[in-house]
Order: C-alpha cells, then sequence, then structure tokens
C-alpha cells in the first residue's frame, strides 16, 4: 500500500491481504479451540479478540496523532499521514511474526488420536446438519453486514471531521476490548446461543441508529454500542463452531466458517454500495439490520444449544 500508485496496484495488494487473512484465520482459532478445556471456550475466544482490539486502539490512537501533528484538510486523510501510518505498522506486524514462530507452541493433541485412527475417522465423518444450518443463517447475517467503512461514510455525510471519526472508532474498539472477554465467559455459562442472538440484536438496533442518525453526538453513542455488539458474537460465534464439530474437523470447520464469512462479505458490500448510491445511505442500513433480525430468529428457532463439548 505505500508503493501502490494505482487503483490496480491497490487491488492487488488488498487480494494478498486477503489471501493472508484467509490462511491464517483458521489455523489460529483451531489453534486457540485446542488450547483450553470445553468449559474455557469462551473466554479464550473473548481473550483473544479482547488482545486483538487493544492492539486496535493502540494503532488508531497512533493514527490520530498522526492526523493531528500532519497538517491537510480537516475531512480528508492527506498522503503523508497514510504513508506515516503504514510505516509505523509495519514494525508491530513483524513482531508479531517473530514472537509467533520464537514463543509459541503448538499442543500435539491431534497426534494420539492419528495414531489410535480417530482423525482418519473424523476426516470423512460429514458435519452435522445443525451445523450446516448454522452456516446458512450466519450467510443470511453476513450479506447484511458491509463492510465498516460504511459507518465512516455515514459519518462523513454527516460532516464529521476526520480527527473526531478516528476518535469514534477509538472509542468503538475500546468499547469492544472491554466486554469481549467477560461476554466470552457469559456465553461458557449461558450459552454460545442466546450471546449471539443478543449480539445479532444489537447490531440490528445499531444499524436502525445509523439510518436515522442526523446528529455527530448520535455517531458517539452508535460507535460505542457497536463495540458491544462485536464483544457479544466475534468470540461466541467462533467457540460455537468448537462445540458443534469433533476435534479432529476443526481446522476445516474453521475454513467453512471463515469461508463463508469471506465469500458474504463481498456480495454484501456491493449490495450496500449499490444501494447507498442509487437510493439512499439509510437504506443500506435498513438492509443490514433487517437481514440481521431475520438471521437472528433462524438461530433462535432452529438452532440447538451447545455447551461447550468436549473434544
Amino acid at each position: 500500500m505505500l508503493l501502490a500508485n494505482s487503483w490496480g496496484a491497490v487491488l492487488g495488494v488488498r487480494l494478498g491481504d486477503r489471501l493472508g487473512k484467509g490462511t491464517r484465520s483458521s489455523s489460529r482459532d483451531a489453534l486457540i479451540a485446542d488450547s483450553v478445556e470445553a468449559k474455557d471456550r469462551g473466554r479464550a475466544f473473548g481473550l483473544h479478540r479482547a488482545m486483538d482490539t487493544s492492539g486496535a486502539v493502540i494503532g488508531l490512537i497512533i493514527a490520530a496523532i498522526i492526523v493531528y501533528m500532519i497538517p491537510g484538510d480537516k475531512f480528508h486523510l492527506t498522503r503523508d499521514a497514510y504513508h506515516w501510518m503504514i510505516l509505523i505498522a509495519i514494525v508491530p506486524a513483524v513482531l508479531a511474526v517473530v514472537i509467533l514462530l520464537t514463543l509459541v507452541q503448538e499442543r500435539k493433541k491431534a497426534a494420539a488420536a492419528v495414531k489410535s485412527g480417530l482423525a482418519k475417522t473424523a476426516a470423512i465423518t460429514p458435519f452435522s446438519n445443525q451445523f450446516k444450518l448454522y452456516m446458512v443463517i450466519l450467510a443470511v447475517f453476513t450479506l447484511g453486514n458491509s463492510s465498516d467503512f460504511f459507518l465512516i461514510l455515514d459519518a462523513q455525510h454527516v460532516q464529521t471531521p476526520l480527527l473526531e471519526v478516528v476518535l469514534m472508532l477509538v472509542l468503538f474498539n475500546l468499547t469492544y476490548a472491554a466486554v469481549a472477554t467477560p461476554l466470552g465467559v457469559v456465553s461458557d455459562k449461558l450459552g454460545r446461543k442466546k450471546v449471539i442472538s443478543v449480539g445479532w440484536l444489537i447490531y440490528g438496533l445499531v444499524y436502525l441508529g445509523f439510518a436515522l442518525s442526523t446528529h455527530i453526538w448520535q455517531l458517539w453513542v452508535l460507535f460505542a454500542v457497536y463495540g458491544v455488539f462485536y464483544g457479544f458474537c466475534e468470540g461466541a460465534a467462533k467457540a460455537f463452531v468448537a462445540d458443534m464439530v469433533p476435534a479432529e474437523r476443526r481446522g476445516t470447520a474453521y475454513g467453512l466458517y471463515n469461508g463463508v464469512v469471506g465469500l458474504m462479505a463481498l456480495p454484501a458490500s456491493l449490495i450496500a454500495g449499490i444501494v447507498w448510491s442509487r437510493i439512499a445511505p439509510a437504506a443500506t442500513f435498513y438492509i443490514g439490520a433487517g437481514l440481521a433480525l431475520i438471521a437472528m430468529v433462524g438461530l433462535i428457532f432452529m438452532i440447538k444449544e451447545v455447551k461447550g463439548k468436549v473434544g
């Protein structure tokens, strides 16, 4: 992104970035699920999201400082500011790879299963109908979960200065980081389905709020509550996958989970963009809210609760 000087170059870099995300995400999620007992999966995924988001908070604070210190149009990001953001972001990216390779040890839990033939049996065992249905419902929700850049566009639509937009994102991530681990623990105790359902309800209400918002102070509230939605759903949704499939199939299951989310993200944002430009910005958020509420109803009435299955 530092060297890109055309939309084609940017597209190529973004495709490479998404390839990296697709490669790492499923393995990371399976590694987390294998590293804890079944009763603590929600806590583990919540802690992961809290740590990830805490990094985002620090990064956004650095971005806000750069925007403040480098003069330019208060409503747009300057090229110099953007380049400084990228250069600084390279440092933690490299450090993360070094730490992962040198300090993280993988549990060889699957070795005994391979020797006993369990892994081979699990590999040909089809996923349950409940898991497949969960993927379908997740696809419905994700179709309405367009890129968060539309939230930024909405903030700009009501003439919010760039620095204030960045600080709204800081607030969003602070809220997310604060609630992720506690809500992960709640999912361990009360069940994933309840927590995810509440999270999708909050998402629907937040999107209705963005559709109706006309003042900057309303956006501050909505960004904060949007962080609560992420805290409810991100960790619990991934822990739910581990509860629903055998240990030996978690890598494949998370690949399917992340594949569904990734595949639906493109039409979700494409539809949102078309609706935004050809109908109205508010219509984009109405569609997202409606699909979230449909998915919530499907989850409540079609999926059975699975509490921390051991495996």
